[in-house]
């Protein structure tokens, strides 16, 4: 909801836009009618035009986005040629000339219409004109607002945005219509400031738009738009924990519980018809397979598992979706993985491909770096499957874990429909270990918990936390129920934490069985030793598959490390890790 009050916000901004000071003195022409005769209609025609105008360069972004691998490219130019129009005003009066134009006649013509009892027909043309001449004052700030939306696609969301950012110009103008001539006045006055703000605004984005190139924060786009320009705007944003626009919005679905068998005459599954299964295409890359299509997949019964190789919940289900892969691949069901990452590294082809081989995944896996086929399922979640029949058609969806025995009925019920061989009957059995055990059963789980200050929860080290600077922090006192806190000297950036000299330690006190941490060595990939405790002393039989019972353990690369499992029934405990060398990089705790 934070969103579309910011993005109302922004369009009540606008009026500081200075190339609007030669439409006001019209628009105050028309101040002393009648509300509902005068000002109602000119409201009405101008905040539809703006939405049309909006809606139009969203769906021109949509198309962009959407072409492809190029659309990526074809989003930063329009990008930066939205940051070249702020940057500099005359390239923007020179776009917006056509327009002008254009509402400059519908301007006169309404003028010259309404005489002194205008109609609301004039006013409605002077409201379509104001639109056309307002439109592009506060495009290329419109054009940022709604880039987020434009790489998402036409949505419910993508409407809403457009209709807050209309409502909140048209707030302006109805402000300038009431006040009158001292409006006016102010906004002359404060042309100068409009200026310095636009062109500010210009080079902010034109250097987002090479650092997104360059690959330098691959996950910056998601996050910029105009109401992320401030401090102020983006702490809001923070807490609203509005979803972001090209990368995943979710965490992972708590588990379900796993249903191990399922009687032999079980009546069959209503499976509705949930609509054709979207492209493919937009996958950077293929493992395990060559690039494959919807249209190749008819005849086939494909199920697609969206996962992230860090994600607790998503290495839980892999056992179950390589079984499901052997059992049926002779049936005619392929399993395709499609790998959307939650964090930056997660992008790096390398390590997906190495995560892909220590999970012995041997289906094809498609790369969504750019979350393109992510955006198409209009998927939200990590690990999300979706059951597709051999007509291409989208039969049933699961979200999270557990449900295998019904998952597995689904599977079986639409190779039948496809007429594919009888198997045998049962319930796949995997063998599961380690971190791929399912969640220790109990209702009151610690939650996900990031340690970047992006989305962090629950952090209660004195003083709070310091951005993107190192700083001495010390532990919480006391430590209550799923808060955490770090010790030493530590660089808390968005997406995670970095440790700046050796001795650094995190606490939580947390309730579950397991305790699992995504963890990254120092930049220069020089692996840190760590030890850990709970409850003040060495793990033991409690110890996790990445740890020994002394508590030792060793990062190494890019992963999610489970670091405990209590032996026991599920309860409280104070967990403790002890980083002997700097460098380390602290992402997210997940437990089970």
């Amino acid at each position: 909801m934070t969103i579309v009050l910011l993005t109302y916000l922004a369009g009540v901004l606008t009026i500081i836009s200075p190339c609007i000071l030669p439409v006001l003195p019209f628009v105050f022409a028309r101040a002393e009618g009648a509300f509902v005769r005068s000002t109602l209609p000119l409201l009405a025609g101008m905040a539809i035009t703006f939405a049309l105008v909006a809606s139009l360069a969203a769906l021109g972004g949509g198309w962009a986005v959407h072409a492809n691998q190029y659309g990526r490219i074809i989003a930063l130019v329009v990008l930066a040629f939205f940051g070249l129009t702020l940057l500099l005003p005359q390239l923007a009066d020179a776009l917006a000339r056509p327009l002008v134009a254009l509402g400059a006649r519908l301007t006169r013509s309404a003028d010259g219409e309404g005489g002194e009892q205008s109609s609301p027909a004039s006013s409605f043309v002077l409201g379509i004109a104001t639109g056309l001449l307002w439109a592009p004052c506060a495009g290329p700030i419109l054009g940022l607002v709604l880039t987020g939306a434009a790489l998402n696609g036409a949505s419910v969301g993508t409407s809403l945005l457009l209709l807050a950012y209309a409502a909140g110009a048209a707030t302006s103008l109805a402000l300038a219509l009431f006040v009158g001539g001292r409006v006016f006045g102010a906004l002359k006055r404060s042309l100068g400031a409009g200026e310095w703000i636009r062109r500010v605004l210009g080079v902010a984005v034109l250097a987002s738009v090479v650092a997104i190139a360059l690959g330098l924060d691959t996950g910056f786009l998601s996050r910029l738009s105009i109401a992320g320009t401030t401090g102020v705007e983006q702490s809001l944003l923070s807490l609203s924990h509005a979803p972001n626009p090209t990368a995943p919005p979710a965490d992972a679905v708590q588990a379900a519980p796993a249903d191990a068998t399922v009687p032999a005459n079980a009546a069959a599954i209503v499976l509705p018809d949930e609509g054709a299964m979207p492209s493919l295409d937009g996958a950077t890359e293929w493992l395990n397979s060559p690039p494959l299509t919807a249209a190749g997949l008819r005849g086939k019964v494909v199920l697609i598992d969206f996962w992230t190789y860090s994600c607790v919940n998503c290495i839980r289900t892999l056992p179950y979706l390589r079984a499901w892969a052997d059992k049926y691949k002779d049936r005619g069901l392929v399993v395709i993985g499609v790998h959307a990452p939650e964090f930056a590294f997660e992008h790096d082809v390398d390590n997906i491909r190495r995560a892909a081989t220590e999970f012995k995944i041997d289906y094809p896996i498609a790369v969504d770096n750019d979350y393109s086929i992510w955006r198409a399922f209009h998927n939200e979640y990590w690990p999300a499957h979706y059951f597709i029949d051999a007509k291409g058609r989208i039969r049933h969806h699961h979200f999270g874990e557990g449900e295998y025995a019904q998952s597995e009925r689904i599977i079986q019920q639409l190779l039948a429909e496809a007429g594919a061989p009888a198997v045998a009957g049962g319930m796949v059995q995997p063998e599961v270990t380690g971190a791929a055990l399912a969640a220790g059963r109990s209702d009151a789980l610690s939650p996900e918990t990031y340690v970047g200050y992006g989305r962090a929860e629950h952090f209660a080290s004195p003083g709070g936390a310091v951005h993107d600077r190192n700083r001495d922090y010390a532990a919480p006192q006391p430590l209550d129920a799923n808060a955490w806190g770090l010790v030493g000297t530590w660089n808390i950036a968005e997406e995670k934490a970095r440790l700046a000299a050796a001795g650094g330690r995190i606490v939580y006190r947390f309730h579950a069985r397991d305790l699992n941490l995504v963890l990254g060595p120092a930049a220069d990939g020089k692996p840190v030793r760590f030890r850990v405790r709970v409850d003040g002393v060495a793990p033991g039989g409690s110890h996790g598959v990445d740890t020994d019972a002394d508590g030792a353990g060793t990062v190494s690369q890019q992963q999610l490390y489970q670091l405990l499992r209590v032996k026991g029934d599920v309860g409280d405990h104070t967990f403790e890790i002890e980083f002997l060398d700097p460098g380390v990089e602290a992402y997210a705790f997940t437990f089970g």
